[in-house]
């Protein structure tokens, strides 16, 4: 029954892998729980089995993700009743709690500059010391001894050299453009247009837009994919046995149009360390270390989103070129950034002002 209901999402709904994913474990979750209780036969479930459900996970969970859960699962059990594999729908009486009007954590937008500059740090330090490296030696010897390639430096610290030029353009492009994280995952090389500073980007329900980028994302985009990327590429036909890729778990942001594996890795802008498509969970990672590092707030991809689409704003960016820019099909859901603009404004009126 969960088989045939993620299917009907993928054919009938154009959800994205990564949702249909995520519908998956959490039909599995309560299916799980159910037979816990001893449950076996999904038309012997109650609303009150469903309510002690909700009840349990309102513990663990924030509300975005409880929400979430009964979407889904009011969603499955939809779809077992339209289609006559249960008599009735005890799902139909779950209410989704109210959404927190809190506001998402943001970055100032000097936050934001500490975490740019930061990733890049390494990758420049790296530059000037071969560059003086390369001053020492006799010219015969500095052609082959850039970090992509240098035998004395061995594999290990082209890998290093490669990740940090890939964890740059990373947190670059996300801020730069605010995409989802799951689209940033799933780019594809031919998706850049370097001339007119440009990605291709396929969003929810698979519909493409293109997005701008600034010069910044630009070099660093660059760098990762002339300098550190074939490091990481895997050989021609390398894989693993019975065709599963041993990269880092690629077909969490593969994009639907994409094949899973190395093949498909080949086509991808940013890649895991074991040469796969970099999955959304290890691009999450990358986020969080960043901001580690740079001693900014934490943040998730999300949160840096959220920076990018305010400090447009707050720019005098037009509230509908951001709705263009984030892909969001309803203006509404852009509205909410228009009041992180005025909790700025507010906060900076109380600093800036003597009779604030």
């Amino acid at each position: 029954m969960r088989e045939s209901f993620l299917e009907y999402l993928r054919v009938n709904d154009g959800l994205s892998p990564n949702t249909v994913k995520s519908y998956g474990e959490d039909t599995a979750e309560i299916l799980h729980v159910l037979e816990l209780r001893g449950i076996a036969d999904l038309d012997d479930v109650s609303v009150k089995d469903l309510r002690l459900w909700v009840a349990h996970e309102s513990h663990g969970h924030a509300r975005s993700t409880l929400a979430r859960k009964i979407v889904v699962i009011r969603r499955f059990f939809a779809y077992l009743s339209q289609h006559g594999l249960i008599s009735g729908n005890p799902a139909a009486e779950l209410v989704t709690p109210k959404q927190s009007q809190e506001l998402p954590r943001i970055l100032t937008e000097e936050q934001a500059r500490r975490m740019m500059d930061s990733a890049e740090r390494p990758v420049h330090e790296a530059m000037r010391q071969q560059s003086r490296n390369d001053s020492d030696m006799p010219a015969s010897r500095a052609a082959s001894s850039g970090p992509r390639s240098s035998k004395e430096d061995g594999v290990q610290r082209n890998a290093l050299w490669a990740v940090e030029l890939r964890d740059a353009a990373l947190v670059e492009l996300l801020y730069a453009t605010g995409m989802r994280i799951s689209e940033l995952v799933g780019l594809d090389l031919n998706d850049i247009d370097y001339s007119r500073r440009t990605l291709r980007v396929l969003g929810k329900g698979n519909k493409e837009r293109v997005v701008p980028f600034g010069v910044p994302a630009q070099h660093a985009l660059e760098r990762w994919v002339d300098e550190g990327r074939g490091i990481l590429l895997p050989a021609p036909h390398a894989s693993s046995p019975q065709g599963q890729t041993s990269g880092d778990h690629s077909g969490d942001g593969s994009r639907a149009r994409s094949k899973g594996g190395h093949d498909a890795a080949r086509e991808a802008v940013f890649l895991g360390a074991r040469g796969g498509r970099l999955g959304v969970r290890q691009a999450s990672d990358v986020v969080h270390r960043q901001a580690r590092i740079a001693q900014v707030p934490d943040i998730s991809p999300h949160s840096l989103r959220h920076s990018a689409a305010t400090h447009m704003l707050d720019g005098g960016a037009d509230l509908r070129e951001v709705q263009e820019l984030l892909g969001h099909a309803s203006l509404n859901t852009t509205q909410r950034y228009t009041h992180i603009s005025i909790e700025q404004l507010k906060k900076r009126y109380r600093q800036a002002f003597p009779r604030a």
